[in-house]
Parts: structure tokens; sequence; C-alpha cells
């Protein structure tokens, strides 16, 4: 059992508590850090059984503490992680990891350094129904792969208050891409390999804060297929991919992690329904499993960090996946196509 402490109790690092508590035999939480501790942190901390520190420094002094969480703003992921590696605990970032190639490299080469484990939460790699994916396009079920696309929405952006992170320009640069598109963006790299070059536009439509809601990217993969990912923060939520080839295309629907929907659904309803139209004959269609990838991963991320497997996304796709994102928010600077940088 790995004793895990987690850093950012927002909404979805409680939804990662509430996913693992007396659960799992895998890991579990026993500390837990927040600049301010009000009476519902509090009461919490006390309901889940972890103790609460002001301070991510005094938390990795816990004792005992195997890994950490970090469901904190990206901004900090990469001088956490470092933090947390330096002193040998393993190390379970959520997404984005970074902004920047070269930053992201940095984080895992000290983690390399230190012998621990580097975990991400990409949890729909562990879902069932991006699996059977995964079989069919490396069997050549598919045939060729031609193009893969994305649609990711939420009304988040509509509630935010000006003063929250995620209303900054700065700190969540392309609207719903870091918050949600990256995703999308790691289901890509994992399913048709490197991405090679990109081109974004990114603005505001809808929203009262500064911030984009609307943002549409290309891409072109090493391997020659095309791709494309859709995302807007101020409309109902949904998601949806599909892979297009030679032979047929699949297409997964779900939702989105919606802030304010019950931590249920919020775990184990990312995809519904799903077809596979082959070029001839019907299409078959079926209803994903319910499934808490939340959870999967965590467990995931324990088992690795116990040695006994290893963890499923590789780091070389994590620092790849960072360097794409920058190039995203290049392009959406400069208006033109980027070609990915190596990290």
């Amino acid at each position: 059992m790995i004793n895990a402490g987690i850093v950012g109790l927002g909404w979805w690092g409680k939804t990662l508590v509430e996913g693992l508590f007396n659960s799992s035999n895998d890991i579990r939480f026993v500390a837990g850090a927040a600049r301010t501790h009000t009476d519902e942190l509090k009461a919490f901390a006390k309901q889940y059984q972890f103790q609460l520190y002001g301070s991510y420094e005094d938390m990795l002094k816990h004792k005992g503490l195997d890994a950490v969480v970090l469901a904190t703003p990206h901004s900090l992921h990469v001088p956490q992680t470092i933090a947390a590696a330096k002193v040998g605990k393993h190390v379970f970032c959520e997404k984005p990891f970074a902004l920047a190639g070269a930053e992201a490299r940095e984080a895992a080469d000290v983690v390399a350094k230190a012998g621990v484990t580097l975990g991400l939460g990409y949890n729909r790699r562990w879902h069932p129904e991006m699996t059977k994916l995964r079989n069919m396009i490396d069997s050549g079920e598919l045939g060729v792969i031609l193009h893969c696309e994305a649609t990711m929405t939420f009304p988040n952006a509509l509630l935010l208050k000006a003063d929250a992170w995620r209303a900054s320009r700065e700190d969540t640069p392309c609207g719903g891409l870091t918050p949600m598109g990256v995703h999308a963006v790691d289901g890509m790299i994992d399913l048709c390999g490197p991405v090679d070059e990109v081109y974004c536009q990114s603005f505001r439509r809808a929203v009262t804060i500064d911030s984009d809601d609307t943002t549409s990217i290309l891409f072109r993969m090493k391997e020659g297929m095309s791709g494309y990912l859709g995302t807007m923060t101020a409309t109902g939520g949904g998601f949806s991919f599909q892979v297009y080839g030679s032979k047929g295309y699949v297409r997964l629907e779900g939702m989105t992690h919606v802030a304010g929907a019950p931590s249920e659904e919020r775990r184990t309803r990312l995809f519904g329904n799903c077809v596979f139209k082959p070029v001839q004959g019907p299409a078959k269609v079926w209803q994903a499993e319910a499934l808490d990838v939340t959870k999967a991963t965590l467990e995931a991320f324990g088992r690795a960090a116990a040695g006994k497997e290893k963890f499923l996304i590789p780091v070389d796709e994590m620092v790849h996946g960072a360097a794409v994102t920058e190039a995203i928010i290049r392009s959406a600077q400069t208006h033109v196509p980027e070609k990915v940088r190596k990290a």
C-alpha cells in the first residue's frame, strides 16, 4: 500500500480523494496540504481520514509518506515535482504536466535521477474503450489511419469569478486547452504517435473573464495522419473522440469533468455511446461500461510506485505532450503553423 499526500484540495483534488477512500489495496491518502483551512476543508479531511497541513513543504515531512499527488495549478507542477523527487517521493501530477517541453524534461530528468516513479493524470488512457480502440489500430482492423479528431466542451468558464486562477489568460492559455483539451492531445499521441506540426486559433466570444472560450487546433502527425481538436468553455458539456481509417471509423462519446456535477458522475461517466462504422456493412453501436478512471489511474500509479508494473504513459510521451502544448500556444500567438520542438 502506497501512502500518498495530496496538495491542491479544490473540487478536483477532492474528487481524487473521494475516488480512493476505503476502496483501494494499492494507494491511499494519509496527508493533504492547503493554504487555507476552512471549516469545510477540516471536516473533509476528518471524513476522509487524512492529516491536513498548511504547506506542501510540511506535508513532504509526513512520517511514512511514499508519494505525492499534485492537484495544483500547472504553473506549480514542475517545481513541486522536483521538490518531491529530491526527497525521494514518487510523484503523480495532474495534467497538464507543464506548458513547455524543456520544463517537463527538466522535471522528468530529476525524477529519473532520484529513481522514483512519475505518473500523469491522463485518465482516459485507462478506459476499456480506449484500450479497444488502441488494439483495433494496432491490429490493422481500421486499416491505414487517416485522421483523428476530438471535441471537448463544458460551461465552466461561464461560472468563473475574475480572481480565479483559471480566469487568467496567462495561467490558462487557449481557453479549454489546458483544463480539458490536453486529454485529447494525449489520446492522439497515444494512438497516432508523435505530433510534428500544429496550427491553432483561439479567441473569446461569450465569457466575461479575460480568457478564450473557443479554440480550434489542426495537427499533422509525424506518421502522416492529420488531427483536429476543438474546445469550448462556454457551452454544454460533452466529449467525442473519433479515429478514421481506410477500413472504417470508431467514434466514442461521453462527457467532460463538469464542475458541480456529482463526484461519481465525474469519475465514471466519461464514456457513453460508442460506434464502429466499417467501410461496408452496418454500424455496430454499444454503450461503454462505467469505470472510475480516476481511481484506475491512481491505482496504476500506486502499483508502479511499488515496483509491480510500469506506468502506462511513457515519460517521453509526457514530455512530448508538453512540447505539443507549447507549440499550440505559440501558434495561437503567431497565427501560423508551428513545429513541435524536441524537448
